[in-house]
């Protein structure tokens, strides 16, 4: 049986929008290394994913680390997966990770993306600002 972990990452190789939407819980939250509250809803999420997928260049998946962590939002512990990633954005390389928390019917709940090293955060979230001003996600600096 494939794990929700390697579906994930099987729709990430493949660039796969679709494959998101039976992966994620309703009221999943991601936690960006770019904004310090998180993305929150389904909704939203597979919005941020569409862009990331449009951003991120020679994407690949270096490793993984399964266990459990206390999630972000309440603490508890759950099922977790950390996928280890290296890309390319803006010009930049991008070393990250991506922490995959479930909930009980085996959903994740909770994503928190951690990437390094700074300048690679910093093209990262312009090019992410864009990518979700342009799909109207977020209001664009005209409409704040």
């Amino acid at each position: 049986m494939t794990t929700t972990g390697e579906r994930f990452r099987a729709a990430v190789d493949k660039r796969d929008l679709g494959a998101f939407e039976e992966l994620f819980a309703e009221d999943i939250r991601l936690y960006s290394p770019v904004k310090f509250t998180p993305f929150e809803g389904k909704q939203m999420v597979m919005g941020l994913f569409g862009v990331l997928l449009r951003t991120f260049e020679e994407f690949r998946y270096v490793g993984n680390f399964a266990g459990t962590a206390e999630t972000s939002a309440d603490g508890q512990e759950t099922p977790s997966e950390v996928l280890v990633f290296r890309a390319t954005a803006g010009g930049k390389q991008i070393h990250g990770m991506d922490m995959l928390h479930f909930d009980d019917a085996g959903l994740i709940r909770e994503l928190t993306v951690m990437v390094r090293p700074q300048s690679a955060v910093q093209a990262l979230g312009e090019a992410v600002l864009t990518g979700l001003m342009a799909d109207g996600l977020v209001p664009t600096s005209a409409e704040r």
